[in-house]
């Protein structure tokens, strides 16, 4: 995986494979990262005042969540452990900002060896490639399905935000798979810190095309303040109780 060798220098080409892997779920990320040279230099009008703000409002926050809601986060550990063979916490690679990997994490929601079983699956696929959504996906767990329809799978997060490697408001992370699909000017998405919510969730939600959700993306890097990232949390809690979640 490449990695920026400085937040002043310019992108400009991509000259090596973001992962390698040549059979289904093998894919791994480069052992030796080349030097990042691909992308469209600094566009968020964001400054150090803000990123500050930023980041203690998330450490504040992600800290209370985790506390506040341990309770309900214990409950929803033992049932995902007590109803369906596996671990409780489902853990992948995303990638961050500057296009560093990174260890992101949910509750379970499907059951063991759902990433296996997606390629068998991948003729029922309604979302754009390289995208993967299905109504009704055999490998989710009842519980999983409640979860998953609260939101409630996502609340691991809040340690990925406590840690740095996301934040409250910011595009989601990606896919290694995924990201290898931007086109050159979407790369500044990865100029930001990766986030629990962002523009495309308050917006069309699923109905978004995977580059359309890249737009949204950039046109949140572009647009970048603290009214904004709290206009899109309160816009996240009106999504979180509509009728039209998630898959």
């Amino acid at each position: 995986m490449a990695v920026r060798e400085g937040r002043s220098a310019k992108w400009s080409t991509w000259e090596e494979p973001l992962v390698t892997g040549s059979m289904p779920g093998s894919t791994t990320l480069e052992a030796t990262p080349p030097p990042l040279i691909y992308g469209a230099g600094e566009t968020s009008p964001a400054g150090p005042l803000y990123w500050a703000t930023k980041r203690c409002f998330d450490v504040l926050f992600s800290a209370a969540g985790i506390i506040c809601l341990l309770p309900l986060m214990t409950v929803v550990a033992t049932v995902v452990r007590l109803s369906s063979h596996g671990p409780v916490f489902f853990k992948q690679t995303r990638i961050g900002r500057d296009g560093i990997p990174f260890a992101f994490y949910k509750f379970r929601s499907m059951e063991m060896g759902s990433e296996e079983r997606k390629h068998a699956l991948l003729h029922r696929n309604q979302a754009e490639y390289p995208l993967f959504k299905m109504r009704d996906d055999p490998r989710v767990t009842p519980f999983g399905r409640v979860i998953r329809r609260l939101g409630i799978d996502e609340l691991p997060q809040l340690w990925n935000v406590l840690r740095g490697d996301m934040t409250l408001v910011g595009p989601r992370p990606h896919l290694p798979e995924e990201v290898r699909e931007y086109r050159p000017r979407h790369w500044t998405r990865l100029e930001v810190t990766p986030g629990i919510t962002c523009l495309w969730q308050v917006r069309a939600r699923k109905e978004l095309s995977f580059h359309e959700w890249i737009e949204s993306d950039l046109e949140y890097v572009q647009r970048q303040c603290v009214w904004l990232d709290f206009s899109i949390m309160a816009r996240t809690l009106l999504v979180l109780f509509s009728s039209d979640r998630v898959y």
